[in-house]
């Protein structure tokens, strides 16, 4: 098949171009490359096609030819969703449904959408299949609940969108993220000691390996139209929820030394939910996720180990998203709405 890939230099596009490789996929990548700059390690990423482009920006001619899209591109976290509401519902929601509506007349037949758990948003401690009611606290949240709507409306016989909602990622990519639970907190352990708590621990939170995501984004990729066609699907492993103190604690265990501290400001937070895996399971067999949050946490730990990580590199510009995007709108590289000066 051929793929387009939008956001392949992101977290989990690094990990999801080789991942469609390996099966035998004819890959091409889109991405604006706001984190160009930002790598972690050594490893080199492979040698693919891509645009350069602003999924805003996309035309019906750069999506012809292809056979799916798997949608990664967007605002990516709940902090670059506050950074301004509008522009979140403007990229994450508009231009999601913008792109998918040109695939549609481009003659594309399946659109992987990746959406997010955190649609679920304060949810407390019922374990929520697909068909649970949304209840998103963020624009993030609210801007994929959103563009999954609008999706929805544009499924008939020759287009198939897919709704594959994440839990939350973790994990080692050669773009990594340090803003996600699992992530923040190793590479705290590692770089101070302190298994830093931001807050009060006891929301629930399902996580989910990224090498996880791209092996069900290539199951529902592969899959029979019938089992996945304008079907959401939670992707997560049966039994990785956890509250946020029990990753506190699991990191604990796994970086020696370390000891959990809780911050001077920290709360509850308002996004608190536990997912159902059951129909990921039923619809796609091929999907077998392999990763827990220990081994996810050990994984880390020896990244961090063998590539050595500061408290700037964490809170900083580097692995942080919202870091590095105010970084470059303070060095006047993009104008107010995300895209790149001339």
């Amino acid at each position: 098949m051929k793929v387009l890939v939008t956001g392949h230099q992101g977290f989990i596009g690094a990990v999801m171009v080789p991942t469609l490789l390996n099966a035998g996929h004819d890959v091409v990548g889109l991405d604006t490359e706001l984190y160009a700059d930002c790598p972690f390690g050594s490893a080199s990423e492979p040698d693919i096609a891509s645009i350069r482009a602003d999924i805003r920006d996309v035309s019906v001619d750069e999506l012809s030819g292809f056979d799916a899209v798997v949608h990664l591109a967007a605002l990516s976290n709940d902090p670059l969703g506050d950074l301004d509401a509008e522009l979140t519902y403007d990229i994450n929601d508009h231009a999601t449904v913008r792109l998918a509506r040109l695939a549609r007349s481009a003659g594309v037949g399946r659109f992987l959408f990746s959406s997010s758990c955190s649609n679920y948003g304060a949810a407390g401690d019922t374990l929520l299949d697909e068909d649970a009611p949304f209840n998103p606290v963020t624009p993030y949240g609210e801007s994929k609940v959103r563009a999954e709507g609008g999706l929805l409306e544009l499924a008939n016989d020759e287009f198939s969108p897919v709704l594959l909602r994440s839990a939350t990622a973790y994990g080692v990519s050669s773009r990594l993220r340090c803003d996600v639970v699992l992530n923040n907190l190793t590479a705290w352990a590692v770089a101070t000691g302190k298994v830093m708590l931001k807050s009060d621990g006891t929301p629930w939170r399902p996580i989910v390996h990224i090498e996880d995501i791209c092996r069900a984004f290539l199951a529902a990729l592969e899959a029979p139209r019938d089992a996945v066609h304008a079907q959401a699907f939670n992707v997560v492993r049966p039994g990785e929820n956890y509250r946020i103190s029990e990753l506190a604690a699991i990191v604990e265990e796994t970086v020696p030394g370390c000891a959990i501290e809780f911050a001077g400001s920290s709360g509850p937070d308002a996004r608190n939910y536990r997912v159902d895996s059951s129909r990921i399971a039923a619809a796609l067999p091929a999907f077998q996720p392999t990763w827990t949050a220990r081994d996810g946490a050990r994984e880390l730990y020896e990244a961090f180990c063998e590539n050595p990580i500061t408290l700037d590199d964490i809170e900083g510009w580097r692995y942080r998203r919202i870091g590095q995007i105010n970084k470059l709108l303070g060095n006047q590289r993009l104008t107010p709405d995300l895209r790149w000066k001339p």
